[in-house]
């Protein structure tokens, strides 16, 4: 397989010198039978990064842009430019990686041609023994689209003992801030929803996916070591908003035709699957509201009034950005891939479990 390994920089020239060395070097090894490129697409910054690396790493590529497109758009140019791979991996630039990390993922992907989007489990910089927040080993979303992970529940974070080192599991998402898809199905699902501009994108992508009948998985012989919050950090604002949109943007993206789909498989029409699923949808994304309206009262009552204002803004933007399919076109989507599966959703309230009853752990969220 010809990969390209394509790291999205905007104003992160220091991981760049830190942690691209690491990356050319497993490229250049050529683990196992397959070949790697890679390309260093930067997004608009202002310090030097571009130059840095042209300088520094002549056998990288880099793409210039003349502005900030955000992870979404960055990743949508850079991989449009890009011909004759059979597979790209999305890398963050603040994403240590070990000896021998590409080849597990390279070899799955080739090995299991249902295989839409693999990765590695990732842990923490800081903590090398713990997951870490951004993806740890693989996402699942609850049935108001709260994302978690096996290794994550909230801000809870477990130790890496090996319980999650199934080969190949299954699971709902895999992190953005490493991933290998297959460049067929990007391409054939269009790359990722620009309307995110950042955040979730990931998650929405390895939906559609599942309902293009291809799985995600994540493949632990390979390991690899994040930052994190090395472009938002977690106080900020815009990430809370991001969040809080997207997140519904990605419900009204695949929620009615993911209930459709349950419905067909139980039995009904899919004229009568589609209607009742995209019902079921409205009424799940309006529960979902309901819930971000609560969190925004906690946050009037408890005097964060700059985080009451983000989800009101959320909530705007997402009703201006939202569209939806219909239910004709939910009916044509169960004709054609009627023999998708979508993993990885929990059928309760994740914060609920982990809040209220202290479910911290991601087999306990689980447990009776």
């Amino acid at each position: 397989m010809k990969i390209a390994v394509v790291i999205l920089n905007w104003n992160t020239r220091d991981f760049l010198a830190g942690f691209l060395p690491g990356v050319v070097d497993s490229a250049r090894a050529g683990e196992g039978h397959h070949t790697y490129e890679v390309v260093v697409a930067d997004n608009g910054s202002g310090d030097g990064s571009a130059a840095f690396v042209k300088e520094n790493f002549p056998s990288v590529k880099v793409l210039e842009f003349k502005e900030n497109y955000g992870f979404t758009g960055g990743y949508n140019k850079a991989l449009g430019l890009l011909e004759g791979y059979d597979c790209f991996l999305l890398l963050n630039s603040d994403i240590e990686v070990p000896k021998g990390w590409l080849q597990p993922l390279a070899d799955f992907m080739e090995n299991n041609p249902c295989c839409g989007v693999c990765a590695p489990k990732l842990h923490a910089f800081q903590d090398r023994e713990s997951f870490e927040y951004a993806g740890a080993a693989g996402g699942y979303i609850d049935k108001y689209g709260f994302p978690f992970a096996r290794g994550r529940v909230l801000k809870w974070l477990e130790k890496d003992t090996g319980q999650f080192d199934e080969p190949g599991a299954r699971v709902f998402w895999a992190t953005g801030a490493c991933m290998l898809v297959r460049c067929s199905l990007w391409r054939a699902l269009g790359g990722l929803d620009s309307r995110f501009f950042a955040h979730m994108e990931e998650i929405d992508f390895c939906w559609r996916a599942q309902l293009a009948g291809y799985t995600v998985n994540v493949v632990p012989e390979a390991v690899v070591y994040h930052v994190g919050g090395g472009t938002l950090p977690a106080s900020s604002a815009r990430k809370l908003k991001f969040n809080y949109r997207n997140n519904l943007l990605m419900l009204r993206n695949n929620l009615a035709k993911t209930l459709a789909l349950d419905y067909l498989h139980s039995g009904l029409a899919p004229g009568k699957a589609a209607r009742k699923g995209r019902r079921k949808a409205a009424r799940r994304i309006l529960g979902r509201m309901v819930l971000d309206g609560a969190s925004a009262a906690v946050f009037l009552l408890t005097g964060r009034f700059r985080e009451f204002a983000t989800v009101l803004t959320a909530h705007r933007e997402y009703r201006k950005l939202k569209t939806e399919p219909s239910a004709k076109e939910i009916e044509e989507f169960l004709k054609t891939c009627k023999n998708a599966s979508v993993t990885g959703v929990y059928r309760k309230c994740m914060p609920v479990r982990a809040i209220v009853f202290r479910k911290r752990t991601f087999f306990s969220i689980f447990a009776s």
